[in-house]
């Protein structure tokens, strides 16, 4: 019943007629629910008294007596000057368009007065003002008053009684919508008075009050989606598996650098989950350079060794080979048999190739989305690895899943997601982090350069390649277009770099439309030490690791997202020597650009950039939503509640654990909020939307 009547038009309300339903239609209110949903941007707290000498703490609310008025100006820019007066003092107000007023502003009456002055012309004045005549009712004043989002004809009159009405109206049918031993649990107030009170507020005390019960209670809801999901995805259980670790072992020894303290822990993690009766679901965030792909070979292991089969997955097919040559080193020497598939593998060796992996003659396939696709089978699938798992859509992980009988999944990425995202986002997976770098990395050292003063930047770079060591030159377009306005783009600076720059130094060239072939070669060229410079586009982003590397620039940093530049920035430093980063921005930067070029310069690990991102972009452009309305909110922040979304995840699963019966039919009133009219359900279920 709730739900319905939350879907009334607003057209239904008294003293709603057609022009205010158009104008509330203009910013997407629609229905009771929308208008409710559109809660105060802030708050002007008309009640506590604020007198004219104390104008400097802010907004002075006092009543006033009128004095005189008279007039500034001449003409037709002649200007209504009242003069009043409280107990503490005296001010004006300049009536700048507002001549009328002298018909109500009659010295000798006394009015109710909300306004921040300042002291000019040797007195306290102001132009924006709001009166009310002194009544013991009054309509505006003695109250902490809404002020609320506007749009188009909008004014907060009008607003504020349309709400008042819809929640008048709806009184009857608000029930609270928290299990009673949560609410006793945080003695939380009822949810009538908590509506009530995010719009009109009996006092600051009670304001608080309703936006903590209300947080609460979205965030709950947020976090019983991922929870209902979670039972999903570990729902049925798998016989319990043991595996042999002696090939593990043996990697760990040879390896001629110790495993990082990360590294161990994430290993031990990995290996509970593997060992359980539910299939693993684990993200491994770990920044650029930090040693996740070690750990997933080292984890395949176990499954290889216990006669299982390991599929790993990457983005693109220049990050897949690279990753396939690695493993080839590390791994084939104990025995492991390794294969590499991707769209461009010939029919002539495809077909040898799937055979063999029906066959189980294949342990470890490495490869790019081609894994998934129909005619590819497996003969025991036991552990499936996505790299740079934002990459991919989740139908394509399930895919590969699929192909095996409850595999362990590991999902890694280089991109640190914030804590309050990966709750959500991930909330129905376990999280490893690795945080400590290998021994002997030295922060990269990043400058700003403006556009104007490249020569400078162009001359550290050449010192650096003349002490044996190689740079990538990043722009954000292929070619010139039409589109692209003054852009630099890769294939135009290619030329110049090659031939009026470093003419004396070989060059290279790689991106997206490039054929496959070339990319591989131009890339062994740069890995073998044969080419110094390599001009690219985005397409270096992941994965690409040439240690002798130490100068990445950036030209037209500012067209390039946060994670994106510490990605790139994240190609170099990968050796012992120091190495650099150069960001080349246009003077016109918007207020956004400066901000993103100041968190790289202040910071240097991944998982504060992606806090600083979160603040900057939102979670819906962080996450990579293509739904305009995901996570929107209502009344929780995940940058400001992330203890309440913490509160609220504990108290779901507990639930979900201790009640499974929690959303069955039972549950009237939970079942009606949570499957009508949670306002993010849609974005968290449409998986597709979020990844």
């Amino acid at each position: 019943m709730y739900a319905d009547e939350l879907k009334q038009k607003v057209s239904q309300l008294k003293g709603i007629g057609r022009e205010t339903s158009k104008a509330l239609a203009g910013i997407d209110i629609n229905n009771i629910a929308d208008l409710l949903k559109h809660i105060p941007r802030a708050y002007e707290n008309r009640k506590d008294r604020v007198s004219l000498s104390e104008y400097r703490k802010g907004a002075v609310n006092t009543i006033a007596e009128i004095t005189d008025h008279d007039y500034i100006g001449f003409g037709s820019k002649k200007t209504l000057k009242v003069h009043l007066k409280d107990e503490t003092g005296t001010a004006t107000l300049l009536c700048f368009g507002r001549n009328f007023l002298s018909q109500k502003l009659i010295p000798g009456k006394r009015f109710y007065l909300y306004a921040v002055f300042e002291y000019k012309y040797q007195e306290l004045q102001t132009s924006s003002f709001e009166v009310e005549e002194l009544s013991g009712n009054p309509v505006n004043f003695n109250k902490i008053i809404p002020i609320y989002p506007l749009s188009g004809k909008l004014n907060q009159g009008v607003l504020r009684r349309a709400i008042s009405e819809a929640i008048d109206e709806l009184a009857r049918y608000t029930q609270d919508q928290l299990p009673e031993y949560l609410k006793q649990k945080y003695n939380f107030i009822n949810r009538n008075r908590a509506l009530r009170n995010i719009h009109f507020p009996e006092s600051l005390t009670t304001l608080k009050e309703a936006e903590r019960l209300l947080r609460y209670e979205e965030l709950f809801y947020l976090q019983l989606t991922v929870g209902r999901k979670t039972k999903q995805t570990r729902n049925p259980p798998r016989p319990q598996r043991k595996h042999q670790y002696n090939l593990q072992q043996k990697l760990i020894t040879i390896l001629p650098f110790s495993l990082t303290p990360d590294q161990i822990k994430v290993l031990d993690e990995i290996k509970t989950d593997m060992e359980s009766q539910s299939p693993m679901a684990r993200l491994l965030q770990g920044d650029v350079g930090s040693g996740k792909t070690l750990v997933a070979f080292i984890a395949a292991l176990g499954i290889i060794e216990s006669g299982g089969q390991a599929a790993f997955m990457a983005p693109t097919e220049l990050l897949a080979r690279q990753h396939a040559e690695n493993a080839a080193k590390l791994l084939e020497p104990l025995g492991v048999r390794l294969a590499f598939l991707s769209g461009n593998v010939k029919n002539s060796q495809r077909k040898p190739l799937l055979a063999a992996l029906k066959n189980g003659e294949i342990d470890l396939i490495i490869g790019t989305h081609a894994l998934f696709t129909g005619n590819v089978e497996f003969k025991n699938l036991q552990f499936v690895i996505v790299d740079e798992q934002h990459k991919f859509g989740v139908l394509q992980r399930l895919a590969l899943l699929d192909k095996g009988n409850t595999p362990d999944l590991l999902l890694m990425t280089a991109t640190p997601i914030p804590r309050t995202l990966t709750l959500t986002l991930f909330g129905d997976m376990d999280v490893s982090i690795i945080r400590t770098m290998p021994v002997g990395r030295k922060p990269i050292v990043t400058h700003l350069a403006a556009m104007d003063n490249e020569t400078k930047v162009y001359q550290a770079v050449r010192a650096e390649i003349e002490r044996g060591h190689q740079a990538y030159f990043v722009y954000p377009r292929i070619e010139e277009s039409d589109t692209s306005g003054n852009l630099k783009n890769a294939e135009g600076m290619y030329e110049y770099l090659q031939k009026k720059i470093f003419p004396d130094f070989r060059v290279g060239l790689i991106h997206s439309k490039l054929p496959e072939e070339e990319k591989i070669r131009t890339m062994d060229n740069f890995s073998s030490g044969s080419t110094n410079i390599l001009v690219s586009t985005s397409v270096v982003e992941v994965g690409v690791d040439i240690p002798n590397a130490t100068c990445m620039v950036i030209e037209h940093a500012e067209h390039f997202g946060l994670s994106g530049l510490h990605q790139l920035r994240g190609r170099v430093g990968r050796g012992p020597a120091q190495s650099y980063a150069f960001l080349v921005y246009t003077k016109e930067l918007s207020d956004i650009g400066k901000m993103r070029l100041k968190t790289m310069m202040n910071f240097n690990d991944g998982f504060s950039i992606s806090e600083e991102d979160l603040k900057l972009r939102g979670p819906g452009e962080l996450a990579g939503s293509r739904q305009s309305g995901f996570l929107n909110l209502t009344y929780a922040d995940l940058i400001r509640d992330i203890r309440i979304l913490e509160d609220a995840r504990h108290d779901t699963f507990d639930i979900l654990e201790k009640d499974p019966g929690f959303l069955r039919q039972e549950n009237r009133v939970i079942r009606e909020v949570f499957d009508k009219c949670a306002p993010f359900k849609g974005a968290v279920e449409n998986e597709e939307s979020i990844f």
